[in-house]
């Protein structure tokens, strides 16, 4: 039975990955700023367990805290999925420096610290993962959003740097690339377009699939990057998007 730490997992990618860890029998700590959602996530019954801890993952302590208290908790880690994530838009002249340095410190900074704290940790796993969570928006640019963009192509750089480092130790680093997932994350997104509806459908002829992804969609691929099936695969991108980047 192995444990994943889920740093940003009370409601859509995030949420949907936590269930499904816990549905196949893994335990699972819930780092989560949100306290309501995050009860609400770990009382769901299911064959894993679920405990939690509300913290501030933006901040330098968060991920240390969290990471020490899913190994009270549970007494190992095996998987951390560095999920958590800010999306802003904004003109280009509206972000301030504090705009700006919010979205490093929780899209790009977090998984890093999180990571650090975690690896002495999943040196004593037999099946080590950690998964950060980028997105298609780190190949493709929007305008309005350019720290979103621009930390989600830094976790690819992120990535590829600690899946050297920690190989050693049996540790395997990947990133996990959603494209247009139907979740309220990308509200700010559509309240930026001048016309929400004509984007949606602009948007959804540029998707070979036809539609937005789901939240259960990228979860099967977080479930297969943290299992023994993808031991060989470290330093890579796994892109979940129905064609979107394909085209």
């Amino acid at each position: 039975m192995a444990v994943a730490l889920i740093a940003g997992g009370s409601s859509g990618i995030g949420l949907a990955v936590l269930q499904a860890f816990r549905k196949r029998g893994d335990n699972v700590f819930l780092a989560d700023i949100d306290e309501r959602r995050s009860l609400e996530a770990i009382s769901e019954a299911a064959a894993g367990e679920a405990r939690s801890l509300v913290c501030d993952l933006s901040t330098r302590d968060g991920p240390r805290a969290a990471v020490a208290a899913a190994l009270a908790a549970f007494g190992k880690i095996d998987c951390i999925f560095a999920n958590a994530a800010i999306l802003e838009s904004a003109p280009l002249q509206e972000w301030s420096p504090e705009r700006w340095e919010k979205s490093l410190a929780l899209n790009l900074s977090m998984p890093f610290y999180l990571a650090q704290a975690a690896a002495p940790v999943l040196a004593g796993s037999d099946n080590a993962s950690v998964i950060f969570t980028a997105s298609t928006g780190a190949l493709r640019g929007h305008a309005g959003m350019p720290a979103y963009h621009a930390t989600k192509s830094g976790l690819l750089g992120l990535c590829r740097a600690l899946a050297d480092e920690l190989a050693p130790q049996g540790t395997r680093v990947n990133c996990l690339l959603p494209g247009w997932i139907n979740t309220p994350f990308n509200d700010r997104f559509w309240k930026f377009q001048a016309d929400r509806e004509e984007a949606e459908r602009a948007l959804l002829r540029q998707i070979p699939m036809g539609r937005q992804g789901e939240p259960a969609d990228v979860a099967g691929a977080a479930l297969f990057l943290a299992s023994p099936a993808a031991r060989y695969i470290t330093g890579t991108s796994l892109v979940v998007d129905g064609g979107y980047t394909a085209v």
